[in-house]
């Protein structure tokens, strides 16, 4: 781990700590417990807008031209999206890799159920980045009911502090996908190359503008592109029952344009926070700030908040066990097999 990774570890750790003692262990805890079994429920609800998540994948997933001597190659499917998807999210929420760590994860898992690498690491490129502009378009429509809150008197330091979140991250995918655009990949191993030149990096260029190849082409397939924005857009928005399921389950129900409400605005406000492992601390502030608008007393909020971190234990340690033997099978499979020693 990098000595900014720890800084920022650090911060997020100091920052939900504190949040949690500011407003008593106690009592936050006692809330939480009062979901009981509701939290098992809460996490396999989860599991619908993962398979959403996996369909805005899978529509990009190229397939496998068959190789020279005529076998046929192994096809990429939902199977395969859903799987990369779920280690790759289990990497994001549980370590300390930003958000950078899940889709290279998810670009190894689909290279090596037999997807050409060039064409996992589009798919995974290009989802992500409409996946992130989904995600700003579900920030603005939570932006767009905060304004009739608003203009019942509300707190104006939440509208200021979503705006800046919703900015941030336009901002940062703006950057990324004309990136992509300019060849992204090979840039980023030319700027590689010229800090560390004392090696041959002509094969390793080769591969990263066949990448920048196969990203162009994905987004000249617009119809798929659009698909996979609309299944990402459908899948933050399904997000929205898990919020409400979590407060019913807490014994703090709201209305679902309530919940809708915490969920575009908290998730913007985490995701601004990227750069924080699993934007600890920042998430609880985010929920604490927005619980006046929908009547939550501060210990629901947080309590909220843990019910997502505890969904995401439920569901992420699995996927970590399962990403440790994956990667232990595949050593296995690409280690050179010893000739018998001859007695």
């Amino acid at each position: 781990m990098s000595r900014a990774a720890v800084l920022l570890l650090s911060i997020g750790t100091a920052l939900f700590v504190g949040l949690l003692a500011w407003q008593g262990f106690g009592s936050v805890a006692s809330t939480l417990l009062a979901a009981g079994w509701g939290l098992a429920v809460v996490a396999l609800f989860h599991l619908v807008p993962l398979v959403l998540d996996a369909g805005a994948i899978s529509v990009l997933l190229k397939r496998n031209e068959p190789a020279r001597d005529g076998a046929q190659p192994h096809q990429p499917s939902l199977r395969d999206a859903l799987f990369a998807r779920w280690i790759g999210e289990s990497v994001n929420s549980l370590l300390p890799a930003g958000q950078i760590g899940g889709p290279v994860v998810m670009v190894r898992q689909l290279s090596q159920r037999g997807m050409l690498l060039r064409d996992a690491a589009a798919a995974i490129t290009v989802s992500t980045t409409w996946q992130a502009l989904a995600q700003i378009l579900f920030a603005l429509g939570g932006l767009a009911m905060f304004g009739a809150y608003a203009a019942q008197g509300t707190l104006h330091d939440v509208r200021t502090a979503t705006l800046v979140a919703t900015c941030v991250l336009g901002a940062l995918i703006a950057l990324f996908y004309f990136a992509q655009r300019r060849g992204l990949f090979g840039g980023l191993l030319g700027l590689v190359s010229k800090l560390f030149g004392k090696r041959d990096w002509s094969s390793l260029m080769t591969r990263a503008e066949s990448v920048d190849a196969a990203v162009q082409a994905l987004y000249g397939e617009r119809g798929r592109v659009v698909a996979s924005f609309l299944l990402s857009l459908v899948g933050w928005i399904v997000g929205t029952f898990e919020v409400w399921l979590a407060l019913r389950f807490l014994g703090h129900p709201v209305g679902w344009l309530d919940a809708l409400l915490l969920e575009s605005i908290g998730q913007a406000i985490r995701g601004a926070a990227f750069m924080i492992p699993g934007s600890l601390g920042v998430q609880e502030g985010g929920y604490l700030l927005l619980a006046p608008l929908v009547g939550l007393p501060p210990d629901a909020a947080l309590a909220l908040s843990l019910a997502k971190r505890a969904r995401e234990l439920l569901l992420g340690l699995p996927g970590l066990l399962v990403l440790h033997f994956s990667e232990r099978r595949w050593q296995r499979r690409r280690a050179p097999r010893r000739a018998p020693v001859a007695h």
